[in-house]
């Protein structure tokens, strides 16, 4: 893996207004579209599935290379576009990666998804 710097969105605490709260601005708006966008592939979203779900919170990328039918620099490749989004951190120990989500990331993907009940509505 390189050493490149790489650009973590949506870790700013004050980042949690919901969908409903009030409209995006843009530059949130860009924000939370990478994150989306990053979600929006079967594979990072088995990735993620599969890290998040993990006992004990990480996982070796050496256990994730083959539950797929793809290459380990394209396992890699769909590993960083989730660390850019800010998903995901990692750490290399000896000749192996392992990765853990970060934590309060789902949360406050969850938290601006959700949409506060408004009494007497229905669905």
């Amino acid at each position: 893996m390189s050493k490149q710097e790489l650009e973590v969105v949506g870790q700013d605490a004050t980042c949690c207004q919901g969908l409903a709260g009030a409209p995006l601005d843009e530059e949130r708006a860009s924000e939370l579209a990478r994150v989306f966008k990053a979600l929006g592939d079967p594979v990072r979203l088995r990735l993620l599935s599969m890290i998040a779900s993990r006992e004990g919170g990480e996982v070796c990328v050496c256990e994730m290379t083959p539950a797929f039918d793809l290459s380990q620099p394209t396992i890699s490749h769909h590993l960083k576009l989730l660390r850019q989004a800010g998903l995901i951190d990692c750490e290399r120990r000896g000749t192996w990666v392992y990765y853990w989500v970060l934590p309060g990331a789902l949360d406050r993907l969850a938290a601006f998804l959700t949409t506060p009940q408004t009494a007497g509505v229905t669905a």
